[in-house]
């Protein structure tokens, strides 16, 4: 069976897309919002998000932990961010090669923002029944498409409450405030 290659899911989030960047563009605050990662450190001196910055992410899934060595592809403030995972391992990121691109793309729509999560599997030189077979033990039954179509459903629910959730707050609104969600 063909993999799927890419999945991606979309929210409607009352905060403005400068907003939303500030906090997606943050790979050590992914922890608050992902069902899968723990956080993140970033290696080097500069904090803000830049193309070609490079970021450690602290994962688990069930009893297991790994940790990832990702490169930013994208950094534009308000529109899109995006990084490419290119090393895993246990402890430190040592076994190098493609693994997967995630992209948030934001677009204004009528005060709110919509957030559009991709993940690419780029594992392209596995044959897919070894990747089918591999995702399926890795994942507990599901192909990596299928887990991660409800990892990202997971993440921009999570998101989308904790950034509304905050908004609310500065605003002195409650949770129901003005517009639907």
């Amino acid at each position: 069976m063909p993999r799927t290659m890419s999945v991606s899911d979309s929210v409607l989030i009352r905060a403005a897309p400068s907003a939303v960047y500030e906090r997606l563009s943050d790979p050590t605050a992914m922890g608050r919002w992902s069902p899968e990662n723990l956080g993140a450190r970033v290696i080097g001196g500069r904090r803000d998000a830049h193309v070609g910055m490079v970021f450690e992410g602290r994962n688990k899934r069930g009893p297991f932990r790994w940790t990832t060595r990702c490169t930013v592809t994208a950094a534009d403030p308000g529109l899109r961010f995006a990084f490419r995972v290119h090393a895993i391992g246990v402890r430190r990121p040592l076994l190098s090669g493609p693994i997967a691109l995630w992209e948030y793309r934001l677009e204004a729509v009528d005060g709110r923002t919509r957030v559009t999560e991709t993940w690419t599997d780029h594992r392209r030189a596995w044959p897919d029944p070894l990747a089918n077979a591999f995702d399926r033990f890795a994942t507990r039954g599901h192909t990596f498409a299928e887990f991660q179509r409800v990892n990202i459903r997971t993440t921009l629910e999570r998101l989308k409450a904790a950034l509304e959730h905050e908004d609310a707050g500065a605003t002195g609104c409650d949770e129901d405030g003005p517009g639907p969600g």
